[in-house]
């Protein structure tokens, strides 16, 4: 896995473990936003499953999994996989988790039998027309009715994010809310909503417009004095972050310059880096920082 995948992955799965947004997705997306779960009722689960490999035992990980609590027991798992590619062959992944899971109740290795979920959200631009299902996967194959009927079918649950309807991004009350309508207006987006987790939201939002590198998130809001449990709106998060942006790319660009002319100096003339910077009036530290910044 490459480190730009390996960073996305990792602020997905930290937007979606916050418990109040897993049961927003769950209630709006399986249940039509029927408040069927709560945040209180979720505990988070283990998403790493074993199996035997060629030679080797070897270990699957399933991005997000959360025990639905009922009077001290397990009522159900939920299993959540995020992805930016489409799979054709991801009904098989979902009988490998799912099965193994089940296999651990079998062999008793989990205190309860629960039922499992599991369902996708896909994040990628292209729409998902890859097999949903395990019959989909070998509908080529020739196969008669009388065979087909001892098939068991395993179907693949997939959520494109990117492309639900109005009617549906209206039925979140979490800050999933402002994600599904960023993808659905673009950057023109602007919201009176409340934000609870900010510097998760900065970093899901940045990851999907196509930046990996978020690790200054947390130090901008320190700077600004924004503390996640300040109230802040959509539209004041957004426009502090766009003039950020505003204000580095011009410091960019004044350092780009700054660079070109030094560098200019020293070819045209023949002179050192000290007599480039003396000409134009700088330090040598001032082309030093102004490098670094490029």
């Amino acid at each position: 896995m490459s480190k730009t995948k390996e960073k996305k992955d990792t602020v997905e799965k930290d937007f979606l473990s916050y418990p109040d947004t897993a049961a927003d997705v769950i209630n709006v997306l399986l249940y039509q936003g029927d408040q069927v779960t709560t945040a209180g009722r979720l505990l988070a689960g283990p998403t790493e499953t074993v199996y035997q490999g060629r030679e080797k035992l070897r270990s699957q990980m399933e991005d997000l999994c959360k025990y639905e609590i009922e009077d001290g027991r397990i009522r159900l798992m939920y299993l959540i996989a995020n992805q930016s590619r489409t799979d054709g062959k991801m009904p098989l992944r979902k009988a490998g988790y799912v099965g193994s899971i089940y296999r651990d109740q079998y062999e008793e290795k989990a205190k309860d039998t629960f039922p499992v979920i599991a369902f996708v959200l896909y994040w990628g631009m292209p729409r998902w027309r890859s097999r949903r299902s395990i019959w989909q996967l070998f509908k080529k194959r020739k196969l008669s009715e009388k065979e087909w009927k001892y098939i068991d079918e395993m179907h693949l649950h997939v959520f494109e994010m990117r492309y639900l309807p109005e009617e549906t991004r209206s039925l979140f009350r979490s800050d999933m809310r402002i994600v599904t309508d960023f993808l659905a207006e673009g950057k023109d987006y602007r919201s009176n909503r409340k934000v609870r987790h900010k510097a998760a939201l900065i970093r899901m939002i940045r990851v999907l417009s196509g930046d990996a590198d978020t690790a200054d998130v947390e130090e901008w809001l320190r700077q600004q004095g924004i503390r996640e449990e300040d109230e802040i709106t959509v539209c004041e998060l957004f426009d502090q972050y766009e003039r950020r942006g505003r204000k580095e790319g011009i410091r960019f660009g004044d350092a780009r310059r700054l660079v070109k002319d030094i560098e200019n100096v020293m070819k045209t003339f023949q002179v050192t880096l000290e007599k480039a910077c003396e000409g134009l009036n700088v330090t040598v530290s001032e082309y030093e920082e102004a490098k670094n910044i490029t």
